[in-house]
């Protein structure tokens, strides 16, 4: 096959560049190892900020999502038995965030290509680039046990944290940054109704708790717990004690429901720069993870497709590669950003094994200092709804 983008990998990365390529008249092949069943059935984050949800709009994919997205106008902070509520839109001059389940945008995304008629694979297997220091690269598979080539200009490499896109630039010119953090969420969902409107961020003696939701019938519940907890230890009885007591539900204001769902998070933050090498170009979690404490995996993904697709077009537009060149620092001058607030809101709401008296002292006069100030209330509420985009 002959393509001018080759993708690898159908997350919300790859197909939304993909789509954005295809309004801009340029083609692409998406590869995918996975089956489209495992695709669309991976449960993950689901709070978009206000850009990544005009950016589906733009991209023609947010039907459904303008129909059965929960849109928040804020979000509550509760600590030593108190509570405080961050306006978001008043603080942000109306801004949003809007709950939608990745795996719902993922689904949406994959309709429009396959109705669209365009080449999407699924289970491909021995995905492997080559040439990518060069004018044209290739990408390698197996299909049905037949061998495949894609020959292209550019590869997109979308295939996340474990994908074989990053590997395949040299360790020399690659430089990584990780955190691992000492603790991870234990998330349920949950047939029950939501404890609140809007999202709950709780801290507490005993750990980080929140509570959020899939619908106005399903709730996403977390607590935080060890990196390498046993579910089978968890049940369902312990897990809504937790959560009553981190949450400091009151009355019948946590309702508990049949639990659908249960599986450990892991916390880390990681950064992978440059994220261009040649002709191939990183983009969402290939690149990089954040702790889903401040809800940005996906949207971090949205950001890097916007600079991709316009240094992309104007590259196939005969207009040279400047911005192609500028690919890597500008997508990292946010990306850097988003992980500093991530960090920020990970480091404030969790418990630290290793904490002595005097930081947890220092944790609560950070909130209660949060909770007392418009400036602090404001720029929380500036990095929750998403940063400006790059010019």
């Amino acid at each position: 096959m002959r393509t001018q983008v080759g993708i690898v990998g159908a997350g919300p990365a790859g197909l939304l560049l993909a789509q954005m390529l295809a309004q801009r008249g340029i083609d692409s092949v998406v590869l995918e190892a996975r089956s489209r069943e495992h695709v669309e059935g991976r449960i993950r984050a689901g709070l978009l900020e206000q850009g990544s949800v005009d950016t589906l709009a733009e991209a023609g994919v947010a039907e459904r999502l303008r129909r059965e997205g929960l849109v928040h106008h804020g979000l509550a902070l509760r600590f030593a038995g108190r509570e405080t509520r961050i306006d978001l839109s008043g603080l942000t001059g109306g801004k949003v965030v809007t709950i939608y389940g990745q795996q719902e945008a993922v689904k949406d995304m994959i309709a429009a290509r396959l109705a669209a008629g365009l080449p999407l694979l699924f289970e491909c297997a021995e995905v492997a680039v080559h040439d990518i220091a060069r004018k044209r690269p290739r990408i390698t598979f197996v299909e049905d046990g037949v061998a495949r080539e894609v020959a292209c200009d550019v590869i997109a490499g979308c295939d996340g944290f474990h994908g074989i896109c990053r590997a395949a630039i040299p360790p020399a010119d690659l430089t990584l940054f990780d955190r691992v953090y000492p603790f991870a969420w234990l998330g349920i969902l949950s047939r029950s109704r939501p404890m609140s409107e809007e999202l709950i961020y709780a801290r507490h003696a005993d750990g980080f708790a929140l509570a959020t939701m899939r619908s106005h019938s399903v709730s996403r519940l977390y607590l935080q717990c060890a990196p390498d907890e046993d579910v089978s230890t968890w049940s369902d009885d312990r897990i809504w004690d937790g959560l009553r007591r981190r949450l400091g539900a009151a009355g019948g204001e946590l309702e508990e429901g049949p639990i659908l769902q249960k599986g450990v998070t892991a916390m880390r933050s990681f950064v992978a720069e440059p994220m261009r090498h040649g002709r191939l170009f990183l983009a969402g979690d290939a690149a990089h993870i954040v702790p889903p404490t401040g809800a940005k995996g996906m949207n971090l993904a949205v950001a890097d497709v916007r600079v991709l697709v316009r240094a992309l077009e104007a590259f196939f537009a005969g207009k040279g590669e400047a911005l192609m060149d500028a690919y890597s620092a500008t997508c990292l001058d946010r990306v850097w950003k988003v992980q500093r607030f991530s960090w920020w809101m990970t480091q404030l709401l969790h418990r630290y094994d290793a904490d002595d008296a005097f930081d947890a002292r220092m944790r609560l006069a950070e909130l209660d200092y949060l909770a007392g100030s418009v400036a602090a209330r404001t720029t929380l509420a500036e990095n929750y709804v998403g940063l400006p985009y790059a010019a």
